[in-house]
């Protein structure tokens, strides 16, 4: 599946690193600021060695993983599959333990194996031994469904059409084409932060600084000193808007951001200054603060923003 390239706090920018055939990446880089958001470090040359070369002899390549067979009713779906308005056709083959289903902001780890109706298979997390971990919204539209009708434990074909997976004349390079065949395991949901009921709007015990900056203190932190505004630190956050809609989260990918305090939007500079190592702290960004009423950058969020921002480390 294709992951969509998610929304980055400042810049914006895509970061992309493939994961399968399957899957593109969904990694968000840090919340940096118009520049680039990495450097490649330089490479020092090669030293030289006094001793004799070995003959060129490559080392023998790793072996393919073994292709697992298509089931039988990898052509077309069968007459006991249940089939949604969209056309995905879906059937249980193993029934779930859980109760909940994942949300569309939810992460979810799950293993699958990929075949096109001609029983050929294009990609498998089994085969490679290893769980895939992604966002349920960062998968193709056909995936998505039928991963919200699952629950944990669950084990479920898929017979995905085309105008739900890649199309018949795929755009990306290596996806298969035409209608496709998944089994999919759900192993785990990783639920999404919950939307704050205070998200519209700063309450009367929230402190505001003089730039309109309004903030409380979720969590005491247990460091003495604060970041400056060129230091670099490591945090978790999530981001929403005031109709409580998330459209980031470091928390949902499971992983911390790091970056340099001067590469952000203003109301993080000044807000992650006012923090100390431990803390969790919930900031309402006025728009000057934020990316403004009208932002300038394609899918930046407008308006007020919310973030809950947990402070984990300070690189001085």
């Amino acid at each position: 599946m294709r992951l969509r390239t998610p929304v980055v706090l400042s810049s914006l920018a895509p970061f992309a690193a493939a994961v399968s055939l399957a899957f593109a990446a969904c990694n968000k880089p840090p919340p940096e600021a118009g520049a680039s958001a990495t450097q490649a470090s330089a490479t020092p040359p090669p030293v030289a060695s006094a001793a004799p070369a070995p003959s060129a002899v490559p080392p023998p390549a790793p072996p393919e993983p073994a292709g697992i067979p298509a089931p039988a009713d990898v052509a077309a779906a069968p007459a006991d599959a249940k089939v949604t308005a969209s056309g995905l056709a879906t059937k249980v083959l193993t029934p779930g333990k859980g109760k909940d289903h994942p949300g569309a902001t939810d992460r979810v780890k799950v293993d699958y194996t990929g075949w096109t109706t001609d029983g050929k298979m294009f990609d498998s997390s089994v085969a490679r031994g290893q769980p895939t971990t992604f966002g349920v919204g960062e998968v193709i539209p056909g995936w998505t469904e039928a991963l919200k009708l699952m629950v944990a434990g669950e084990k479920r074909r898929l017979w995905i059409p085309a105008k739900l997976a890649y199309g018949d004349h795929p755009q990306m390079g290596g996806a298969p084409s035409g209608n496709l065949v998944f089994d999919v395991e759900l192993h785990e949901i990783l639920s999404a932060p919950k939307t704050p009921d205070d998200v519209k709007a700063p309450p009367a015990s929230a402190k505001k600084t003089a730039s309109g900056l309004a903030y409380r203190v979720l969590t005491p932190g247990t460091g003495k000193e604060h970041p400056t505004a060129t230091s670099r630190v490591t945090v978790h956050y999530s981001g929403w808007t005031t109709d409580g809609k998330m459209f980031d989260s470091s928390v949902a990918r499971g992983e911390p951001a790091t970056f340099p305090l001067n590469g952000v939007v203003k109301g993080w500079t000044e807000g992650v200054q006012l923090m100390v190592v431990g803390e969790k702290a919930r900031f309402w960004l006025p728009p000057a603060l934020g990316y403004g009423d009208k932002p300038q950058r394609p899918g930046a969020p407008s308006g007020m923003l919310v973030f809950d921002i947990e402070l984990l480390n300070i690189q001085q």
